[in-house]
């Protein structure tokens, strides 16, 4: 089977596993530090806390902007459901913006139409969630400037893209919003096994951040309500969660970080190659790529036609060719129907789904098996 997606581990990568389990540190030791601050290098944002997974991550970013019972929440329909999810998980309510029929993120334009009736009904967003859907970044600078004009905050959902750059910056830099968030899952750019990490330019909010992820827990004595009473001596100064990562995952990560460049522009080998394969079928609508957007590719989502797609993606994996589909659309689960969320709310996203099936996108791809996946995509189209 040729799976969508896979990690590459190098034997670089076990070693420094293994020096972690050998030595005295195997949690809150010195590799979360150093992941952490190569995060933060990389990215260019003054900040930077790894936390145990990009849902933990996405929880500890609203609570960190007060996001709780009575604020509204928008992000995309097309996106893990973890992303709509943590906003519940606060206490808030939730919207949808629908995307962008080219480049399956979320629609500057509508989001500006959803705001301006928002305004005149007196219910503005208090944070909106834009998803970097495949690793390709959003319109971030037209978000920001909409932020600036309706008041709300924004945390950038980059779970697929870290390693992609928006504006020839990296995207992390937090530029043009208050936080963003990465995942590290098997099958995402880097990995940790599981993991995440949080990025911002803001002191408080990584004061906040770091406080939540350890139980609300402080040795600091400026944030204590009494002197401390010795070395052993902590205070719980706030309702936090256990969403620490460990130094093994994150010496997994630091080894990894070294080859991110290296693991994006293989992916970027792999689409060359699909859209030349790709490039006489009209039957086939390979991702669009933004100008200002340098994709992390993640995933490589194509078009195949809403009455052909169950067809295809059945042929597909009776060839052992593990295709998948990105993504249902949050809004049509039926959680969140019984919010009164209905079919045709976002039909953007919806049309996308019904035709959409992701091939296999991955560093270690090769040639034989590119080809593979593309005539068997060809012998199913016909």
């Amino acid at each position: 089977m040729i799976p969508y997606g896979r990690q590459n581990i190098s034997q670089s990568d076990i070693d420094a596993v293994i020096e972690t389990l050998q030595s005295d540190w195997l949690t809150q030791g010195p590799a979360v530090t150093a992941f952490e601050n190569a995060l933060k290098s990389h990215c260019t944002s003054q900040y930077a806390v790894a936390v145990c997974n990009a849902t933990a991550a996405l929880h500890l970013a609203y609570l960190s902007l007060e996001i709780g019972k009575g604020s509204l929440v928008w992000t995309s329909p097309n996106t893990f459901l973890s992303t709509a999810n943590a906003a519940l998980m606060c206490g808030a309510d939730i919207d949808f913006v629908d995307i962008c029929p080219k480049t399956y993120n979320m629609s500057v334009e509508a989001l500006i139409e959803k705001l301006q009736k928002a305004d005149k009904e007196g219910r503005l967003p208090s944070l909106v969630v834009p998803v970097h859907f495949a690793g390709q970044s959003c319109d971030m600078a037209e978000i920001h400037k909409l932020s600036i004009k309706y008041g709300f905050k924004i945390v950038e959902d980059a779970a697929h893209a870290i390693g992609g750059k928006y504006l020839d910056k990296p995207i992390g830099n937090c530029k043009y919003s208050d936080i963003t968030i990465f995942s590290f899952h098997p099958v995402k750019i880097i990995t940790t096994a599981e993991g995440g990490a949080l990025l911002t330019n803001n002191k408080d909010l990584f004061d906040k951040i770091s406080l939540l992820r350890t139980h609300g827990m402080t040795r600091d004595p400026e944030k204590m309500n009494k002197p401390s009473e010795g070395a052993w001596y902590y205070q719980m100064v706030d309702l936090g969660y256990n969403y620490r990562i460990t130094d093994i995952q994150c010496a997994l990560g630091l080894s990894q970080m070294k080859r991110l460049e290296e693991f994006v522009n293989k992916r970027h080998s792999v689409r060359n190659q699909y859209e030349s394969l790709f490039s006489n079928i009209e039957d086939v609508i390979v991702p669009y790529q933004s100008t200002d957007s340098y994709s992390s590719l993640h995933l490589y989502p194509v078009q195949v036609g809403k009455d052909k797609r169950k067809e295809i993606f059945d042929i597909l994996r009776a060839s052992q060719i593990g295709v998948n589909v990105h993504y249902f659309p949050v809004h049509l689960q039926p959680y969140y129907r019984r919010l009164g969320f209905y079919e045709g709310y976002c039909p953007n996203a919806e049309n996308y789904y019904h035709s959409a099936i992701s091939l296999p996108m991955y560093p270690d791809l090769t040639q034989n098996q590119i080809e593979y996946v593309a005539t068997k995509l060809k012998e199913a189209l016909t």
